[in-house]
């Protein structure tokens, strides 16, 4: 019993943290394959650039490693040839020449890593360049040449072993950071209607939105993994352009919503449309981790009729209200915030259709990832 136990317990840890045992999988034999086909070469240190390389390069996800690769791959080049002529044309065997030299090495090109991203690697290659031909005793363009071929080696391995090792997809990734990002939605929308009948606190409100920023931002980042990722990609996969749209979208729906809540409303426009605001918040809320449910299960959005009748029924409601001059005994505050409302209201019902189309069309998934998926239930 206890090793049964013991067993089970093991079996359920390592079916949580499946991703990161992959990822340490794929970075293991990353530097293995790396370290096995730098052999092939006479390489300073057996190959020691080439396996740092491969595992520096060796992102969680394939668009990840592609990126991660070509930026790696172009300041290296750079690097590598821009300190080769520099150590070629100006003399530094003395100690005061070496910093010299060091500073025209390497200031130049953290200029340049400061405007792309792309030649962060240059300076410390130039660096590795500038003294390691000095303590092999190597020709700059020798060690330059070395240096170039000992990242290429360790980034094709890199390549190789996210597309063909346990590949783990930024597709699949973005998938799930999205039905986050509707769980979190629908998780802040009753807090902020709650504002217009009772004061919010104005800094966890503002805490709230950044975190909600924060993830908007990873989605993001994830999303454009994936523009690359469908370069190797064996099946078509969908765009998630539009959905990345809409979400964010979505998030300055509530970022008004948050602003108009700021400023509680007087208790008698409250109650009355408070039944409609519950309809409003509880059909949301619901349609958000439906649409988060579908996501996941790559099933068509649900029916948008029980949150359209209740937007349509709260802007019938808001509209006999400001006809009956509700609205005149309001403070300017109280009418900013008010309209405030059923403007964010307006849009977030806009965007929800919109929010509809794009589940819908990531559950088509192509034909033959769909004949893949169901050999793989079989």
């Amino acid at each position: 019993m206890p090793f049964a136990n013991f067993w089970r317990s093991l079996t359920g840890e390592l079916r949580e943290h499946r991703a990161q045992l992959r990822f340490c999988l794929r970075i293991t034999i990353a530097a293995l394959l790396a370290l096995g086909l730098a052999q092939f070469g006479d390489f300073p240190l057996h190959g020691l650039w080439a396996v740092l390389t491969a595992i520096v390069v060796t992102q969680i996800s394939v668009g990840a490693s592609l990126q991660a690769t070509t930026e790696y791959v172009v300041g290296t080049i750079c690097g590598a040839i821009y300190a080769s002529i520099v150590v070629v044309l100006l003399p530094h065997q003395s100690w005061p020449a070496l910093t010299g030299v060091m500073i025209i090495t390497i200031a130049p090109l953290a200029f340049a890593a400061a405007f792309d991203a792309k030649f962060r690697v240059a300076p410390f290659t130039a660096v590795l360049v500038l003294f390691i031909s000095n303590e092999f005793h190597q020709n700059p363009l020798e060690a330059g040449e070395y240096r170039v071929l000992e990242v290429l080696i360790g980034g094709v391995s890199a390549i190789l072993v996210s597309v063909l090792i346990l590949p783990a997809r930024s597709h699949t990734r973005a998938i799930e950071a999205a039905a986050g990002l509707l769980e979190r939605f629908a998780e802040v929308m009753p807090a902020l209607l709650a504002g217009f009948e009772n004061a919010l606190n104005i800094e966890a409100l503002h805490r709230l939105q950044d975190d909600l920023g924060a993830a908007i931002g990873n989605f993001q980042a994830i999303v454009s993994e994936s523009k690359r990722e469908r370069l190797t990609a064996f099946v078509a996969e969908s765009d998630h352009g539009p959905l990345s749209r809409t979400l964010l979208r979505l998030r300055h729906d509530l970022v008004i919503l948050g602003r108009a809540a700021a400023v509680p409303l007087p208790a008698s426009f409250c109650t009355a449309l408070r039944p409609d605001l519950e309809k409003v918040s509880s059909s949301t809320t619901q349609y958000l981790r439906d649409c988060a449910t579908a996501l996941l299960a790559r099933q068509p959005a649900p029916p948008l009729d029980t949150v359209n009748a209740a937007y349509d029924f709260f802007a019938r409601e808001f509209a006999m209200m400001r006809k009956d001059g509700v609205t005149r005994t309001f403070s300017t505050q109280e009418v900013e915030s008010a309209y405030a409302l059923a403007f964010s209201f307006e849009q977030l019902h806009r965007d929800l259709g919109d929010l509809s189309r794009c589940v819908t069309e990531s559950a088509k998934a192509p034909k033959s990832q769909t004949k893949a998926s169901k050999a793989k239930t079989s």
